[in-house]
């Protein structure tokens, strides 16, 4: 069975041993590392099963520069799954639930760059939808958007800004 459960202090090293192994590099890892130490998480989730970190979700704050106003956006990345455990719902699991925790947390939107056929299926649509572009330059069906709080992306447009450790790592 898997328990997913927010991050605390102790688990570290196996959200490291997760994304390494999910992505088979430190990038995802060193990017994580980066964001706590820089005070920048929104929400940090793991997926624990039998005693063992197999999976793990983070959401942290992303800024608009744009016009329409200033909602509490946040960006989910990295999400991650050991790959003997990919293909089970895990990763489903830990979207779910992140987002439900973003919910809980105030934020009003949740923005990914990410696989557009994967993410639809929780309620991500192109965030060309609402004007929105990335920052990053990345094909527009691939940078998703999702809003939390009805109508919280309307009469939005402009540039989406993660915080600069994503440009660091």
């Amino acid at each position: 069975m898997v328990e997913i459960r927010e991050e605390k202090e102790g688990d570290q090293q196996g959200v490291r041993r997760v994304n390494e192994a999910a992505f088979g590099q430190s990038t995802e890892a060193d990017l994580v590392d980066a964001l706590r130490c820089a005070e920048a998480v929104t929400v940090s989730l793991v997926a624990e099963a039998d005693g063992e970190i197999v999976g793990h979700i983070l959401f942290s704050p992303v800024s608009l520069s744009g016009t329409g106003g200033e909602p509490k956006i946040a960006g989910l990345a990295p999400m991650a799954v050991l790959p003997e455990h990919q293909r089970r719902g895990i990763g489903s699991l830990l979207v779910k639930h992140g987002l439900e925790y973003c919910r809980k947390a105030g934020v009003q939107a949740v923005v990914v760059l990410g696989h557009p056929e994967y993410y639809p299926r929780f309620g991500f649509r192109p965030a060309s939808t609402w004007g929105l572009r990335c920052e990053f330059d990345a094909p527009e069906d691939v940078f998703l958007g999702i809003e939390l709080t009805p109508h919280a992306l309307s009469d939005l447009f402009g540039v989406v800004k993660y915080h600069p450790a994503f440009s660091r790592v």
